[in-house]
């Protein structure tokens, strides 16, 4: 697994609202924006992003956008 990568995807998921809505509407066109971005992820690191689910990133403008500086 390439963390960096994975990295990469986690930051555009967090800070891109558009991308956050997308992904929980179609996960698959979110992930194939990211590979068109060069964000290239693994089979697996693809099978975990599509496992997380999308109420995970509906918290994040919540309780991220506060605590960062």
């Amino acid at each position: 697994m390439s963390r960096y990568m994975v990295g990469i995807a986690l930051d555009a998921l967090l800070d891109d609202e558009e991308l956050r809505v997308r992904f929980a509407i179609d996960p698959i066109d979110a992930l194939v924006d990211l590979a068109i971005r060069g964000i290239s992820l693994t089979p697996e690191e693809i099978e975990a992003f599509m496992r997380i689910g999308a109420h995970l990133w509906s918290w994040t403008d919540d309780v991220v956008a506060g605590r960062i500086h």
